[in-house]
């Protein structure tokens, strides 16, 4: 009998998520935060420099994989909040963990559909792939947790608007983009920058994709898998109390 509630929830949480990829996909900043931002990163990085493929590869589909699925989660709320259209989730027979999951579960198909393209791109220009199963994994491990870390960043404060929820959440994640061993790899990072990066979710992810690619890592693999799950398990947890607290602000 508690089977068929939770799996009744999952399913609203499924509705939810096909509503979200119908109205949120297309929106500016969506695009703008999640495909063209992390590509113009790459190719500022990349012009100029003479590095082997399989260096700068990881790095991209590091870099895909957490700007995609972290730029429609943070702006759902708000913009739900904005519509009124909160109030009417709120008052339908679903639980919060039911429409923050829905939410979890948008962010994390756009991050893990978009982030196949640079491993096609990878594969289009020579990159060999020395455990192609590994980096599946990962990208589905790594865009869920991203996806969890996402509702995180419009958790608090629980403001209405979601350009400055925008604003705010890009001054979260991009400086986790440049401590994540994704532009210095982290054995080439000083002693307190190997320090700083293990704060951030996308270090592990990077570091997997490179055992995936190049065959080495910092980390052992294994390990990266296990911090990914963590994060993901905190991110998510701890997202969805906040909201639960500061949900009613919004109405």
């Amino acid at each position: 009998m508690e089977s068929n509630l939770y799996l009744e929830q999952f399913k609203r949480s499924i509705a939810i998520a096909k509503k979200n990829i119908r109205i949120y996909y297309s929106k500016g900043p969506v695009v703008i935060f999640g495909i063209i931002t992390p590509l113009f990163l790459f190719l500022s990085f990349y012009i100029g420099r003479n590095m082997p493929a399989e260096t700068l590869v990881p790095g991209l589909i590091g870099m895909t994989a957490f700007f995609t699925a972290t730029s429609v989660g943070p702006a759902i709320v708000p913009w739900e909040a904005r519509a009124k259209t909160l109030e009417r989730l709120i008052s339908s027979p679903i639980s919060i963990w039911t429409i923050f999951l829905g939410d979890v579960l948008s962010s994390f198909l756009f991050g893990a559909v978009v982030s196949i393209f640079p491993v096609i791109f990878g594969v289009l220009i020579g990159v060999k792939m020395v455990s192609p199963l590994i980096l599946g994994f990962g990208i589905v491990l790594a865009t869920f947790c991203f996806a969890s870390f996402s509702i995180l960043l419009s958790a608090y404060p629980p403001t209405n608007s979601p350009a400055s929820v925008m604003m705010l959440s890009s001054m979260v994640k991009f400086p986790l983009v440049f401590i994540s061993g994704i532009f210095i790899p982290i054995e080439d990072l000083p002693a307190w920058g190997r320090t700083v990066s293990l704060i951030s979710p996308l270090t592990y992810f990077t570091d997997l994709a490179r055992y995936s690619i190049q065959g080495r890592s910092f980390y052992p693999f294994e390990l990266d898998f296990i911090l990914l799950v963590a994060f993901a398990v905190i991110f998510l947890v701890v997202a969805i109390k906040i909201h639960e607290r500061t949900i009613q602000k919004r109405l």
